[in-house]
């Protein structure tokens, strides 16, 4: 695996003023991430300079970072007929080459340099992602296909840098791909046995977690 680019953002306004249309309503977010070089340091929190907007829902050290395969974006493009569609446009920090949902599990510890990252949870699609987009269908799209992205816990602050190698140090739940675990979570009703097991996962986000618990 490799880094293949770092990205960082701060709230934007976007949509269309006066608009009704849920699509293109005005809202603010920093899903629009731009990519930087040279060095940036990843902390508990975060990347230095990345914020978010709703801090509801994002961030915290459970979602400090959010990654995505660089090897969606050539079908993404495919499926949209667009050749503008590259990384950054899922709103990640981290875009990495060689894996993706499939194969990536719960709990997996990465090193890139000095760093050591753990995966927590996949990324749940949300309105914010459709409507940066202005394709009402997306999140349906993102949950049929799994290409959702994972998020990160920073175990170990430093400096990382596009173009890093990102080292897999640590897999203890191999039964855990992050495609899978969020098909279970969006099936949790019906999946109970796997869910109750999912809950029990210590290296699961403590919101899943909750949710879980609360089904």
């Amino acid at each position: 695996m490799r880094l293949l680019s770092i990205q960082i953002g701060t709230p934007k306004v976007y949509g269309i003023p006066g608009s009704d249309d849920p699509v293109d309503r005005v809202f603010t977010s920093a899903i629009g991430k731009e990519a930087v070089g040279g060095r940036v340091w990843a902390a508990q929190l975060g990347l230095s300079g990345d914020a978010v907007a709703d801090r509801k829902h994002h961030g915290g050290a459970d979602q400090a970072l959010l990654a995505y395969s660089a090897e969606h974006y050539p079908r993404w493009r495919r499926e949209w007929l667009r050749e503008d569609v590259g990384p950054g446009a899922f709103g990640e920090n981290l875009t990495v080459t060689e894996t993706d949902e499939e194969g990536v599990c719960l709990g997996d510890r990465w090193q890139v340099g000095p760093v050591a990252f753990e995966v927590s949870k996949p990324r749940t699609p949300c309105n914010t992602l459709a409507r940066r987009h202005r394709r009402p269908d997306l999140i349906a799209a993102v949950i049929a296909n799994g290409r959702s992205g994972w998020y990160l816990r920073v175990k170990k602050e430093g400096w990382i840098e596009a173009g890093m190698p990102v080292t897999l140090t640590d897999r203890p739940y191999p039964q855990w791909p992050v495609r899978r675990v969020a098909q279970v979570m969006s099936e949790r009703q019906q999946r109970t046995e796997e869910a109750s097991l999912l809950a029990e996962c210590p290296a699961l986000a403590e919101d899943w977690k909750n949710r879980l618990s609360q089904s």
